[in-house]
C-alpha cells in the first residue's frame, strides 16, 4: 500500500515540474445542497376548459388582462339553451301559487259555502227531531231532514279534502317549475366561461368562431403576483429534503443573480417515468418582475456551517487523501461538501500547507 502511494506521488510531484500549486486550509462557513431544476407556476394557475361544445360567441378578455373570480372569459353560441331557458320561464311564471291563487280562492269559496249549508242542514235536522219527539210532523220528513245533513257533511268534508289535494298540486307544480327553470338557467350558465380566481389571464388558445368542447383547453389562468417553484428532485436525494429548507434559485432569465426561496411543499408520489419528486417552494426575495413556465435552477440546502475548515475539492485525492509540502499523503476526514471546497474534519491543521494534485 505505501509502496503505491509512493509511486504515485512520485508521479503527481514530478510529472508538472516547478509549477506546482499549494495552498492552506481556511476558515469559512460551507453549505450542502442538493440540486434541482424546474419550472416557474403561478400560484392556482390552471388550465380552463369549456363546460360544453359549441362556437365561440365572444371573448371578454384579451391575454395579459386582470379578472376576478366569477369575471367572464368568453361564451359559447347556446341560442337553442336560450329558448329553452325562456321555455322554462313560462312554465314556472304559469305554475306560479301567485298565479293560481284563483283556484285556490275558489275551492276555499266552497268550502266555506258547504260548511254554511252543512250548518244549516243539522239545525233543521235537530228542530224537526225535536217536533217528531212532540209528535208532530211524519217520520218521512225526519229522515229527509237527516239525509240533507249528512249529506251536506259529506259535501264540507270533500271540499276540504279537495282544497287540500288542489294546494299540494299546485305546491308540486309551482315547485317543479321552479327547479326545471333553475337547472335550464344552470345549463345556460355553462355556456359562460367564468374564472375561478383572482389573477391573470396569461394565455387564450381559442378565437371568436372557432370550436371548442369539453375536451380542450381555451385559456390558462393564474394569479398575478404569487408564483411557485416546481422543482424536479431525483429520488436520491428525497430523503434529504424537508420543508422549511431555503433554496437559492438560479433564474434563466436573471443571469448572474440569485434569489432565496423556503421549501413549502414536497409531493410524496414520484414519478416513474423520470425517477423525480416534485418539490415545491416560494420566493423569500421575489424578482421584480417574472412570467409562468420561467425555467431555473436551484439549490436546496441541507446542511450549513460556519467556522469549518475547508480545502479546495482539487486538493482532494481520493476522497480521503492530502498530500502536504513536505511529499508526505496523509489521510484525512471529510465532513460537508460543495462543488468547490470540502470540509475537513481530522487529518490536517491550518497551517498546513498542501500540494495540488496534478494527473
Amino acid at each position: 500500500m505505501n509502496f503505491r502511494i509512493l509511486v504515485f506521488l512520485s508521479v503527481v510531484l514530478f510529472s508538472c515540474g516547478d509549477s506546482v500549486e499549494t495552498t492552506k486550509p481556511t476558515i469559512e462557513s460551507i453549505s450542502q445542497s442538493v440540486y434541482a431544476s424546474g419550472v416557474l407556476k403561478s400560484q392556482g394557475q390552471y388550465q380552463a376548459f369549456a363546460s360544453v361544445s359549441g362556437i365561440v360567441n365572444q371573448i371578454f378578455v384579451l391575454e395579459g388582462d386582470t379578472v376576478k373570480k366569477g369575471d367572464p372569459i368568453l361564451t359559447v353560441s347556446n341560442e337553442v339553451q336560450k329558448l329553452n331557458t325562456e321555455s322554462a320561464r313560462i312554465v314556472s311564471d304559469y305554475n306560479a301559487l301567485s298565479a293560481n291563487q284563483g283556484k285556490l280562492n275558489e275551492a276555499a269559496s266552497l268550502i266555506e259555502f258547504s260548511g254554511n249549508k252543512m250548518r244549516n242542514d243539522s239545525a233543521l235536522f235537530y228542530r224537526q227531531k225535536n217536533l217528531w219527539e212532540q209528535e208532530i210532523g211524519t217520520k218521512v220528513e225526519l229522515e229527509q231532514r237527516e239525509l240533507a245533513w249528512q249529506n251536506s257533511k259529506n259535501s264540507y268534508n270533500s271540499a276540504i279534502i279537495r282544497y287540500n289535494d288542489l294546494k299540494r298540486q299546485l305546491n308540486f307544480a309551482a315547485t317543479q317549475a321552479r327547479k326545471n327553470l333553475s337547472i335550464s338557467q344552470t345549463l345556460a350558465n355553462d355556456y359562460t366561461l367564468k374564472s375561478e380566481i383572482d389573477g391573470i389571464v396569461y394565455n387564450i388558445y381559442k378565437l371568436k368562431g372557432e370550436i371548442v368542447s369539453p375536451q380542450s383547453s381555451v385559456a390558462v389562468i393564474g394569479s398575478a403576483d404569487k408564483f411557485i417553484l416546481e422543482m424536479q428532485v431525483d429520488e436520491n436525494d428525497i430523503l434529504l429534503i424537508k420543508n422549511g429548507q431555503k433554496v437559492l434559485v438560479n433564474l434563466d432569465s436573471y443571469k448572474g443573480k440569485v434569489f432565496e426561496a423556503v421549501v413549502t411543499r414536497i409531493n410524496p408520489l414520484m414519478n416513474e417515468r423520470n425517477k423525480t419528486f416534485l418539490v415545491e417552494a416560494e420566493f423569500i426575495q421575489k424578482p421584480e418582475r417574472v412570467y409562468p413556465n420561467i425555467t431555473f435552477e436551484a439549490n436546496i440546502i441541507i446542511q450549513e456551517k460556519s467556522g469549518a475548515l475547508l480545502i479546495p475539492r482539487t486538493y482532494l485525492l481520493k476522497d480521503s487523501l492530502v498530500i502536504k509540502s513536505s511529499g508526505d499523503t496523509v489521510p484525512v476526514k471529510t465532513g460537508l461538501k460543495d462543488y468547490q471546497k470540502v470540509e475537513i474534519l481530522s487529518g490536517i491543521k491550518q497551517d498546513d500547507e498542501l500540494v495540488k494534485p496534478v494527473l
